[in-house]
């Protein structure tokens, strides 16, 4: 048996060149600006224009591109090695908003000819913006170049045991740094949406809660303090709260170091790399935060393939188009958006 895993992510500029045409694709996807033609193409075009000279300094802070595709290239190959005992296992990556793309994946995959193809979008939460956006896009890719094989999506893995035994793992390990003497308030940092998105049904806030809760029950720490919180805002709606750079400011005014973690990315970028380690340690500086830490993202952390390994296994047995991270649907009915719904 033939199986491709295709790994979903958001994909980033590989040069400074390529940095507006990155962010016009983003603010091109009507999950982003939902807003009829033409005027969300000339929406984009204003954007990312305007955009451009501010993105294009932060990812010079990181070598003038994203990471982004390296590092998911890493965790493709570590899963592929998980998987021996499926038959022929291979692992392709689509980006959305850059290259590589679901058009140019799915000829690769067509290539392939595998007898079945498990979408694996690298989004531990839901959410109508990341994960649906890039099955969709996919879907139509696929059946662009006559793709043909059954799919299986994985809409969602926030409880994934795996996945929060490597959040557990760099969590205790940046505490042990912090050495007994230090209570460091834990921010679980996560990127934001539009309140109107959430209110909408879109499940991506209650399940970032859960993966949230799940390690901090794992971590098994009394009196532990910490708060969920989301960063990232931009433009002028209401988004949800509360934002991190306030839980910072708030973390200056009690006089607390924190532990930041990236409770929603799997991989390094420049959300974490210049946001999380450059403008956040600098605002907590500014108001006096006695000390900062950072918790990686998980990337190719042993127990996360591991987690991406057993999710893979669940999808090549399963009979329907879809499973998740648990068996079947995990959202209250509020979450109308819910890929179970």
């Amino acid at each position: 048996m033939k199986t491709a895993v295709v790994l979903f992510n958001l994909g980033g500029p590989d040069n400074p060149e390529a940095v507006e045409p990155f962010l016009f694709n983003l603010f091109h996807d009507p999950a982003i600006i939902s807003v009829p033609q033409p005027f969300r193409w000339m929406l984009a075009k204003l954007i990312s224009r305007r955009r451009a000279p501010i993105a294009r300094e932060i990812y010079e802070n990181i070598g003038g591109k994203s990471p982004l595709l390296e590092l998911t290239a890493e965790q493709a190959k570590a899963l592929e090695k998980q998987c021996p005992d499926l038959g022929e296992v291979k692992v392709f990556i689509s980006m959305r908003y850059w290259h590589p793309m679901s058009d140019e994946t799915a000829k690769e995959v067509k290539r392939f000819d595998p007898d079945k193809v498990i979408l694996l979008p690298l989004y531990p939460q839901y959410s109508t913006t990341t994960s649906v956006s890039s099955i969709k896009d996919w879907h139509r890719a696929a059946g662009a170049v006559g793709l043909t094989a059954p799919s299986i999506e994985i809409c969602c893995f926030p409880e994934a045991d795996g996945w929060i035994d490597a959040q557990v793992s760099l969590v205790r390990n940046a505490l042990g740094a912090a050495g007994k003497e230090a209570k460091p308030r834990i921010l679980f940092s996560a990127h934001g949406l539009p309140k109107k998105v959430i209110t909408a049904g879109d499940p991506y806030q209650w399940q970032v809660e859960q993966t949230t809760n799940a390690v901090v029950e794992r971590l098994g720490i009394d009196g532990l303090d910490w708060v969920v919180c989301y960063q990232s805002q931009v433009g002028p709606l209401e988004w949800i709260g509360p934002s991190t750079d306030d839980e910072i400011k708030r973390a200056g005014k009690d006089g607390v170091p924190v532990i930041v973690v990236p409770i929603a990315f799997v991989s390094e970028h420049s959300e974490t790399l210049v946001e999380l380690d450059i403008e956040y340690r600098e605002l907590a500086e500014e108001h006096g935060v006695p000390g900062y830490a950072r918790v990686p993202a998980v990337g190719t952390h042993p127990s996360f393939v591991s987690a991406m390994s057993a999710l893979v296994r669940k999808a090549v047995h399963a009979d329907g188009p879809r499973i998740s991270g648990a068996d079947g649907r995990i959202c209250p009915n509020s979450c109308v958006k819910c890929a179970w719904a």
